[in-house]
């Protein structure tokens, strides 16, 4: 692995160089590629495009961010930005690379979860548009442009957590191809009239899951935190070492988008069925409502009560986009009407 270690901090340095005039491009679409985005940000305009794509795209991103802290847990990945400071290889010759406010996440680093999540939720979309235009269009080469944008989609996402030095090539790469499998075979068993006890069961079996894992790799000698201690050790910022990036904060993110959708489905069984101008209105308030949900400040000590918070605060997610805001959108509208 060293050599291909090696061969990725300096393709790193060369896309440093070389497109440094698009640095804060890519900041951008390395935040488009968050697996919080697909929740936040994707999941309301696909709702209200098309309610199976929009539900498809909470179950598809929730089960492989989930896929992808089990396998950053057995796979032992490292990150580029620790990795040139514990390494040898550099002893002689540093790499003139930069880290950013987005470069120090501070679980292990394979697959990158980033491109696996922007590969699985974003071909629910992708496969989404190709039927619908080529339903309406019947035209081959017009419903093949939404998987070349797809295509793209995944180059820059991946080049782009290349450049901040937060994932090696090899591992966006892993991670796209572990993100489309996943996509193409949950989008196909999306829950559809599923009871609110479906949902809790799987979400307490994700969580409690991932604690047999995680205490069971103990049992057997292997600290999972190692790669904390390595990020706190190399990132150049104490401030970029951001809780809501480590691993358990996603997954309670993950646990508590499962169970939100359960009690979106349990509370308006097929959503509420809205003309396109309350639909449009709905999806602007639910979307400022989720920016708000976001930014409410959490307390990150103790950590329990933090990552308790975290599973609440998304768990409201659904409920909000699905429930909640058309409900009032429908009420005030057809009072309107009457």
């Amino acid at each position: 692995m060293e050599s291909i270690h090696t061969h990725g901090i300096w393709v790193a340095e060369s896309l440093q160089q070389e497109t440094r005039s698009l640095e804060n491009l890519w900041l951008v679409i390395t935040h488009v590629g968050d697996p919080k985005a697909a929740f936040l940000l994707l999941f309301p305009f696909a709702y209200f495009a098309s309610r199976r794509a929009g539900v498809a795209v909470l179950w598809v991103g929730a089960l492989a961010e989930w896929l992808n802290l089990m396998l950053k847990w057995v796979l032992f990945g490292e990150r580029p930005y620790w990795w040139i400071g514990e390494s040898l290889v550099f002893h002689g010759k540093q790499p003139k690379v930069q880290q950013f406010s987005t470069t120090c996440e501070n679980g292990p680093g394979s697959p990158s979860g980033h491109a696996m999540v922007t590969a699985a939720v974003w071909w629910v979309v992708t496969s989404s548009l190709a039927s619908f235009l080529h339903t309406r269009t019947r035209s081959t080469l017009l419903s093949s442009a939404p998987f070349l944008l797809y295509a793209v989609l995944l180059l820059v996402v991946g080049i782009s957590r290349v450049f901040i030095l937060a994932h090696f090539p090899h591992q966006v790469v892993c991670g796209s191809i572990a993100g489309l499998l996943v996509g193409i075979i949950l989008n196909r068993r999306v829950p559809k009239g599923r009871p609110l006890s479906f949902f809790f069961t799987l979400s307490v079996s994700l969580l409690a899951g991932a604690l047999a894992l995680y205490f069971g790799l103990q049992q057997l000698g292997i600290d999972l935190s190692w790669s904390l201690v390595l990020a706190k050790k190399w990132c150049h910022r104490a401030e970029w070492l951001r809780p809501d990036v480590a691993p358990f904060s996603s997954l309670t993110r993950d646990c508590g988008i499962l169970l939100g959708l359960g009690l979106a489905e349990y509370w308006k069984p097929g959503g509420w069925r809205l003309p396109w101008a309350p639909q449009a209105l709905s999806l602007a308030l639910s979307s400022m409502g989720l920016y708000h949900v976001y930014r409410l400040p959490l307390p990150v000590q103790p950590p329990a009560l933090y990552y308790s918070l975290i599973f609440v605060k998304f768990a409201a997610v659904p409920p909000i986009v699905m429930a909640l805001v058309p409900g009032l959108v429908h009420l005030v509208t057809r009072k309107k009407r009457d």
